[in-house]
């Protein structure tokens, strides 16, 4: 209990160092809040006046897309930060501490928390603006919202282990757009899966983040009855569906990050 407590109390130590580097690069933090803005105006007005989905209000639709899309584009930051880390040698000064080793991916992925909280700020408000509204509980609709960061945060492990494995930003730049781009693209997002042809189809409706995304529509209350029905179960189920995947990517990549974080540091 001892060591858990230690190294959560280092990866603190760790998180806000991440978190003061927003003082002195300021660019990540305009980015964080200008990127949502820009998504959320972009598909509403541009690809919104385009896509129709016959008894639904586009914009109700898509939010949850947008939502998803963001947090995972948002775990990036961990996967660039350890790779940055790495190059620059920051990791070699690590070593030198007292301290657990595990503690600086616990806080690179807890700083990223921030980030994505900020921008799931900044969309609400916009979203908000352009029209969209939440049409359940509070505790719901904060339901949406954790399942958001909890998913955006097993995530970050699969970019932090990613990041060791390719310490290269430009490497992890182009490699996380082309992973993620089908991902969010292929799935329940922006138009409903059963639009999708039948291959697609298939993989979009267990796509976690086609679920991620449903789930969040049904805490938010932006699930219309003019909606297309999925028979798949991850559909069916998607909040249960989203948080099996979640500890399952814990499961398989905190102890993978651990262990190429173990051998980079001992290079």
């Amino acid at each position: 209990m001892s060591s858990i407590t230690h190294a959560l109390g280092d990866g603190a130590v760790v998180a806000k160092r991440n978190l003061i580097k927003i003082k002195r690069v300021p660019e990540i933090l305009i980015w964080t809040l200008l990127s949502p803005i820009m998504f959320v105006l972009m598909f509403a007005y541009v690809f919104g006046s385009s896509i129709e989905i016959p008894g639904v209000d586009y914009r109700e639709f898509l939010m949850a897309g947008i939502f998803t899309q963001t947090v995972i584009f948002g775990s990036t930051f961990t996967g660039v930060g350890m790779a940055e880390d790495m190059t620059k040698g920051v990791i070699d000064r690590f070593r030198s501490l007292p301290m657990t080793r595990s503690s600086v991916l616990i806080g690179r992925t807890a700083s990223d928390i921030l980030y994505n909280l900020i921008s799931i700020v900044m969309m609400t408000l916009t979203g908000l603006v352009v029209g969209w509204r939440i049409h359940t509980s509070v505790p719901e609709a904060l339901g949406g919202f954790l399942l958001l960061l909890v998913f955006a945060y097993s995530f970050s492990w699969i970019m932090a282990y990613i990041g060791l494995l390719v310490p290269s930003v430009e490497v992890i730049n182009n490699a996380s757009f082309m992973v993620i781009f089908p991902l969010t693209f292929i799935a329940d997002t922006f138009v409903p899966s059963q639009n999708l042809p039948t291959v697609l189809r298939v993989f979009a409706e267990w796509n976690p983040v086609s679920a991620l995304a449903r789930g969040v529509r049904q805490l938010f209350g932006n699930l219309p009855e003019g909606l297309p029905v999925s028979q798949a179960w991850s559909l069916q189920h998607p909040v249960l569906y989203t948080l099996i995947w979640v500890v399952v990517i814990l499961a398989i990549f905190i102890p993978l990050s651990t262990r190429q974080y173990k051998r980079a540091a001992s290079r």
